[in-house]
C-alpha cells in the first residue's frame, strides 16, 4: 500500500507510509500475544510440572490481568504524556524482559510474579496502538486501521501455538521457549526507533498524506491545548463509562478462550500436547477475518453514505449477536464442531472490539485518546480477571459447560449498556 518517492530536494517520501505504521504496530502486537499465549499452550506441561490445579493456573492468570487492568489507564496516561515512540519502548522492554524471566520460574509464586510483570508491560500496546490509529488516520479509515492492528492478535494466535509446540519439542524443555519468544520485542523496537515519528514531523511523509490524515480534525474549544485530558475529567461523560462498562462485561469472553482453550481442549476432548499445536489456532483464523471484516466493513457503509454513529452501530451489534455461538460448544461432544464454534464467537468478538476500540477516537480528540482508550481496557481488565479466575474455581468444582453458557450472554448485554449509554456517537466537547 506504499510506494516510494523524491521530493525535489531529493529527501526521500514516502506514500501511504500510515500503513507502514500501523503494519509496525501489527507485528508488535503478535510479539505481544505470542509472549502471551506461551504460558497457555504449554499448561499441560506447566500445571503438571509445577504441580498447579485449575484454580491455582486461574489465579496465576488472575496475577496478570490484575497488572494488565493497573495498566491500562496508566498506560493509557504514558503515552499522552511521553508520546507514542517513547511509550511502546518502555511497554515492550517490560514486557520482554518479564517473559524472558517467566524460564526461571520454581513454582506459584515466582511465576504469578513474572506474570504480573508481563502483565504491566503488555497492557500499554492498546492505548498506545488506539492513539497510534487516531494520529495516522481519517475517521473514515480508522476502523480498518484498528483492524489491522487488532489482527495481530489473531495472528499471533495462530502462529503461537504451532511455534511454542515446536520449539519446546526442539529443547524438550518449557525454559528454554521463554527465553526465545520473549527476546522478540527486543527486534522489534530497533526497526521501531528506525521508522516512527508523528505525522507532523516525520520526514518521510508526503503532503497529500498529510491532508489526508487530517482532513476531519475538528477544531473545538480547547483542541489547542494538547495537555493530557485528566482521568476524573473523562469520567464525567457518559461516553467514557459506556466503553468502560461495554469492555467490562464483553472482554472476558476473549481472554476466556485464549486463557483456557488449550486446557479445554486437554481436559474436555481428550488433545495431547501435538493435537494442540496443530489445532488450537484454528479458531484465531475465524478472529483474523472477523478483525479485518469488522474493520473495513463500517468503513465500507461510511463510504456509501451511512453516518458514523450508524456504521459503528450495525456493525458492533452483527459482532454481539454472533458471539452467543459459545453456548453450542459448551454442549457438542464432538471437538471439530466445537472448535468451529468457538471461531464463530472470536470472529464476532473481533468484529465488535475493533469498532468498541475505535469509539474514543470517535468520540474524543487525540489529546484524551490514550487516556480513554486505556480506562475502557481498565473496565475489560477488572471484567476479565473475576471471570477468568471464577473459571478455574467452577472448572475444578463442575465443568466448563456454566463458563461457556455464561460467557455467552456477556456480549448482547454489553452491547445493549453500550447503546444506551453512549447515545449518539460524535465527537464530545470537552470543557476544561
Amino acid at each position: 500500500m506504499s510506494d516510494e518517492t523524491t521530493n525535489k530536494d531529493g529527501g526521500r517520501k514516502i506514500k501511504g507510509l500510515r500503513w507502514i505504521i500501523v503494519g509496525l504496530i501489527f507485528f508488535a502486537t503478535l510479539i505481544n500475544y505470542i509472549d502471551r499465549l506461551t504460558i497457555s499452550v504449554l499448561a499441560p506441561i506447566i500445571t503438571k510440572d509445577l504441580n498447579l490445579t485449575n484454580t491455582e493456573f486461574g489465579g496465576i492468570a488472575t496475577w496478570f490481568l490484575l497488572a494488565y487492568t493497573i495498566s491500562q489507564s496508566l498506560s493509557g496516561k504514558l503515552y499522552d504524556r511521553i508520546g507514542i515512540k517513547k511509550g511502546f519502548t518502555v511497554s515492550i522492554v517490560v514486557w520482554s524482559v518479564a517473559a524472558m524471566a517467566h524460564a526461571f520460574s520454581v513454582g506459584i509464586r515466582s511465576l504469578s510474579a513474572f506474570r504480573f510483570v508481563l502483565g504491566l508491560g503488555e497492557a500499554g500496546n492498546w492505548p498506545g496502538a488506539a492513539k497510534t490509529v487516531a494520529e495516522w488516520f481519517p475517521a473514515r479509515q480508522r476502523a480498518f486501521g484498528m483492524a489491522i492492528f487488532n489482527s495481530g492478535a489473531a495472528i499471533g494466535s495462530i502462529v503461537a501455538p504451532p511455534i511454542i509446540v515446536g520449539l519446546y519439542a526442539y529443547f524438550g524443555h518449557w525454559q528454554e521457549v521463554f527465553i526465545i519468544t520473549g527476546a522478540l520485542g527486543f527486534v522489534w523496537l530497533i526497526v521501531w526507533w528506525l521508522i516512527y515519528d508523528k505525522p507532523e514531523s516525520h520526514k518521510w511523509l508526503t503532503a497529500d498524506e498529510l491532508a489526508l490524515i487530517k482532513e476531519d480534525e475538528v477544531i473545538e474549544e480547547g483542541a489547542s491545548d494538547e495537555t493530557p485530558v485528566g482521568w476524573f475529567e473523562l469520567l464525567r461523560y457518559r461516553q467514557t463509562w459506556a466503553i468502560l462498562l461495554a469492555r467490562f462485561l464483553v472482554d472476558p469472553i476473549w481472554w476466556l478462550y485464549i486463557t483456557w482453550l488449550p486446557l479445554f481442549l486437554y481436559k474436555v476432548h481428550g488433545f495431547d500436547l501435538k493435537q494442540i499445536g496443530l489445532f488450537a489456532w484454528v479458531p484465531y483464523v475465524a478472529a483474523d477475518l472477523g478483525s479485518l471484516f469488522g474493520g473495513w466493513l463500517s468503513g465500507f457503509l461510511i463510504g456509501r453514505g451511512w453516518s458514523v454513529n450508524a456504521a459503528r452501530k450495525a456493525v458492533i451489534a452483527f459482532g454481539a449477536l454472533l458471539m452467543p455461538a459459545g453456548i453450542a460448544a459448551a454442549y457438542t461432544p464432538d471437538s471439530m464442531t466445537a472448535l468451529a464454534l468457538i471461531g464463530v464467537v472470536l470472529f464476532g468478538f473481533q468484529v465488535w472490539i475493533n469498532n468498541v476500540q475505535t469509539l474514543p477516537s470517535d468520540f474524543y480528540s487525540t489529546k484524551a485518546v490514550g487516556s480513554v482508550s486505556g480506562l475502557g481496557g481498565t473496565g475489560a481488565g477488572i471484567g476479565s480477571m473475576i471471570f477468568i479466575f471464577s473459571t478455574g474455581w467452577v472448572v475444578d468444582n463442575f465443568s466448563y459447560t456454566p463458563v461457556l453458557v455464561s460467557a455467552g450472554l456477556l456480549a448482547p448485554i454489553g452491547t445493549l449498556v453500550l447503546f444506551l449509554l453512549a447515545g449518539n456517537i460524535r465527537k464530545v466537547a470537552i470543557s476544561r
